[in-house]
């Protein structure tokens, strides 16, 4: 199997200081978590972006600092997001985009998300599928119906997104597709061939499924933004102490774990780049 991909989606855009004590908020707090996380196996960090006040934002300015300081230390895959929050705009959402990053999120479609709707309309995913296409930015294809590998494959068809594809698999948001393995199976059974994928379990469902990703030649996602727990009923004190279990189950059953620089090479990132702003 190839080298397995540790990603950790530090922060989110949903989850409070009242809900998880330890979540990071501040840019230096974000980079201070991006590098615990490198250090214990970790190839790419999944950034929101945040207030002073922990109020979530899509702002260069702030993703440029989050940016620069996770680069001092180390030389992890930064990935920032273009879903922001379901209230921002799709022109705050593509403002990560203007610092160059090597990898960002591309949200395939439309969902109901909790008690609110995740817009993402055609016109919306053209858009966004051009703007990283001219940036050489490489998507990372999340998926959180069956529909949103089609919506992928259209753009594909389009020349917007060029294969091979990386797919990142969200199971368990409330108003989407729910956890469990059988919708793992199926929707991996549905991706194009060459592909690579990852796995986001929500809440429970971040162990089990990334167990399962582990055996079958996936790849993990793990972090605060997905799940603020270590077991039933007790918070995480890191996301690095969720990264460190996922390296030790991977361990056990011999899958190695891949550097930043053998998940560039994985998923055709190519090595770091000097230019980094627009």
């Amino acid at each position: 199997m190839e080298k397995l991909i540790i990603t950790a989606a530090l922060t989110g855009g949903e989850v409070t200081r009242e809900q998880q004590p330890y979540l990071p908020i501040t840019p230096a707090e974000i980079a201070e978590a991006a590098y615990a996380c490198y250090q214990v196996g970790v190839s790419i960090v999944h950034v929101h972006a945040r207030q002073a006040d922990g109020t979530p934002t899509q702002d260069f300015a702030v993703y440029k600092e989050i940016k620069e300081r996770i680069e001092e230390k180390c030389n992890v895959i930064f990935q920032p997001s273009t879903g922001g929050s379901i209230w921002h705009t799709f022109e705050e959402r593509m403002q990560p985009l203007l610092l160059n990053p090597e990898m960002a999120t591309f949200d395939a479609g439309t969902c109901n998300f909790g008690d609110g709707v995740f817009m993402n309309p055609p016109a919306f995913l053209e858009k966004l599928a051009k703007e990283m296409l001219a940036r050489k930015i490489k998507p990372e294809i999340e998926v959180f119906e069956r529909g949103m590998i089609e919506n992928a494959l259209r753009l594909v068809r389009a020349g917007l997104l060029q294969e091979p594809l990386h797919f990142d698999l969200v199971l368990g948001v409330p108003g989407a597709m729910p956890g469990g393995i059988e919708n793992l199976l199926y929707l991996v059974s549905c991706l194009p061939p060459g592909s690579t994928w990852t796995v986001a379990g929500i809440g429970r469902w971040q162990l089990p499924l990334a167990v399962h990703a582990i055996a079958m030649g996936g790849h993990v996602r793990i972090g605060f933004e997905d799940n603020i727990y270590y077991q039933k009923g007790v918070l995480a004190t890191s996301n690095a102490q969720l990264a460190e279990r996922i390296v030790r189950i991977a361990q056990e059953v011999g899958r190695e774990i891949a550097t930043p620089d053998e998940a560039r090479e994985i998923l055709g990132i190519p090595r770091k780049r000097e230019n980094t702003s627009a």
